[in-house]
C-alpha cells in the first residue's frame, strides 16, 4: 500500500509584511523599485523603512541573467545616485558566484555508466595493485 502524500500548507501572505511598490526607470540602464511598507489597511507603516531595489540584466552566452540588488538610500534621489555602485557590486558578486559554480562543476569526478574502463590494475594489496 502506498503512503499518502502529506497535504501541503496553503501559502498565505503575511498581513504584517506588506509593501507598496513603485517602479522608476530611465529606459536605458535599468530599474529602481521603491518598496514602501504598508499596514494591512494600505496606509503607510512609518515603523518600517522604505527599501530601494535596483534591477538590471547581465547578458551571457546563455541569455539574460537578471541582477537584483538593494540600494542603501533614504530617498529616490539618493537611490538614483547609488544605482551604479550597487549594480557594479552585484555584477562582481554574480561573476564570482558563476566562477565558483564552474570550478565546482569541473572538479566533480564523473564515472561512466558502464563503470571504470577495463585494463586498469585490480585494486587491493600486492605488486602492481592500487592500495586504497
Amino acid at each position: 500500500m502506498s503512503a499518502m502524500a502529506e497535504p501541503q500548507p496553503t501559502p498565505k501572505m503575511d498581513p504584517n509584511s506588506l509593501w507598496r511598490e513603485e517602479v522608476f526607470t530611465d529606459r536605458k540602464i535599468g530599474t529602481i523599485r521603491r518598496l514602501i511598507p504598508v499596514k494591512p489597511d494600505g496606509t503607510v507603516d512609518v515603523g518600517r523603512k522604505t527599501l530601494f531595489l535596483g534591477e538590471a540584466a547581465l547578458m551571457t552566452p546563455a541569455g539574460q541573467l537578471p541582477l537584483t540588488f538593494e540600494i542603501p538610500a533614504e530617498n529616490l534621489e539618493q537611490a538614483v545616485a547609488a544605482y551604479s555602485a550597487g549594480l557594479e557590486k552585484a555584477y562582481v558578486e554574480t561573476l564570482e558566484e558563476l566562477e565558483q559554480l564552474r570550478r565546482r562543476a569541473s572538479s566533480q569526478i564523473v564515472i561512466p555508466k558502464g563503470g571504470l574502463p577495463s585494463g586498469l590494475p585490480p585494486q587491493g594489496p600486492g605488486p602492481g595493485r592500487l592500495k586504497l
